[in-house]
């Protein structure tokens, strides 16, 4: 995990640059709290219209010159990268402008290689132009996972075994920069998150699950999530909603499961609402490094 950077000056102007989600109006909200100017950067395509609440442009994949121009006509000096990328840029039809056309060399460079070598480089690129990354939760603190249940349930010691052996499952593909989520039941890891994501994993071990491949009664199991040991928590910290509440309650699961000070939870009202309506825990531990 990098060093967190000093606190920025009160009144400072912050670059956001938004992919999908609620997230980046959360950190705009935030920001504006603390007195620091947002200006919202959507990317077309994956950003929510509920950023045009702020100060905003909206930018297609390829506008690299375009983009850093605002950021300097804003005066930002720090820039927040948050929220969801549904998928990678087809390089082959992007219209590069100026700016991206002489960082060329650059981008190819980054694009080439996994999850954490991408947004590694992409840190790099706005560090090299004068412009310094802010994670999400820097200037949004309160969506950070803290220690214990949240909501009303907590879980009991019939999930002990679950609980350990999804987050060790979880930490384990993390580390392999695969994937930031398991799913155990019966105290032994089933099903392991791959490129569908969070939700594509929940609704792949439902789908297990209604065609009898993996076997429960009542509500039993428990997703974990956490953050890759080598991940950089400024622009890439895994996040959580009702949205998983929900998928994780139609699964028959019996909670969820984060890591503490490394995952987001987002609409935290709204997914203790969620997970006491459907009796299932939401809770945060502390990690245990991956079994070599």
């Amino acid at each position: 995990m990098t060093d967190a950077p000093a606190a920025p000056a009160s009144g400072a102007p912050l670059a956001i640059i938004a992919g999908g989600g609620q997230v980046p109006v959360i950190v705009a909200e935030a920001a504006r709290r603390v007195g620091r100017p947002p200006f919202v950067f959507g990317i077309v395509g994956e950003a929510d219209r509920s950023i045009e609440a702020f100060p905003h442009a909206w930018l297609k994949w390829g506008e690299i010159g375009r983009l850093f121009d605002l950021i300097a006509r804003h005066g930002a000096r720090e820039a927040v990268l948050v929220g969801g990328i549904t998928r990678r840029p087809d390089f082959t039809s992007i219209r590069l402008d100026f700016g991206a056309i002489r960082s060329l060399p650059e981008i190819l460079s980054i694009v080439i290689g996994g999850d954490d070598t991408v947004l590694t480089g992409t840190v790099r690129f706005f560090e090299a132009r004068g412009i310094g990354i802010v994670g999400a939760h820097e200037i949004a603190p309160e969506l950070v996972a803290g220690h214990g249940p949240i909501g009303r349930i907590a879980p009991g010691r019939k999930n002990e075994a679950d609980i350990a052996a999804a987050m060790e499952a979880a930490r384990t593909i993390g580390r392999l920069d695969v994937g930031q989520a398991a799913i155990a039941v019966g105290g032994r890891a089933v099903a392991l998150e791959g490129v569908e994501g969070t939700d594509g994993l929940v609704s792949r071990t439902a789908a297990l699950h209604t065609s009898g491949r993996l076997n429960w009664k009542g509500r039993a199991g428990v997703l974990a999530k956490c953050a890759k040991p080598q991940q950089d928590l400024r622009v890439d910290m895994p996040a959580i909603g009702v949205r998983t509440v929900e998928a994780v309650a139609a699964a028959d699961l019996a909670g969820i499961v984060v890591e503490t000070g490394r995952v987001m939870i987002v609409d935290r009202p709204a997914v203790i609402k969620a997970a006491d309506a459907a009796g299932i825990f939401v809770t945060g531990i502390v990690a245990a490094p991956a079994s070599a």
